[in-house]
């Protein structure tokens, strides 16, 4: 019976450690994804962004890094769909963020 426990106890332990390794390997597939779509996501930044807008853009993501995201995703979207049809200037940029952010604000009242 004492064998029979030992056995047990390390077949239970192999299956744990298979289990683990792909949890890991699944975990790293998940990693390489989100970085794929970051670097598509740089691309794109890069691609439809003046150079004074990605600089107001990365100044931004310093700061308030989800607004940062929002903007990034709507742009990504907005080149994807072809609604851009020339790079966005750093006027055009904060009128952006001003819509995104004006989503966000509220104002508190006190009676």
């Amino acid at each position: 019976m004492n064998e029979e426990s030992k056995l047990k106890r390390r077949m239970l332990e192999k299956q744990q450690q298979l289990y683990q390794q792909q949890m890991m390997q699944q975990a790293a597939g998940q990693q390489h994804a989100i970085n794929q779509q970051l670097e598509m996501l740089k691309m794109i930044m890069t691609e439809i962004l003046e150079p004074k807008a990605r600089e107001r853009l990365n100044n931004l993501k310093m700061v308030k890094p989800d607004v940062a995201t929002q903007v990034e995703i709507y742009l990504a979207q907005a080149y994807q769909s072809g609604q851009l049809q020339q790079k966005i200037t750093e006027e055009q940029l904060i009128a952006i963020l001003s819509q995104i952010e004006g989503k966000h604000s509220f104002k508190i009242t006190r009676k």
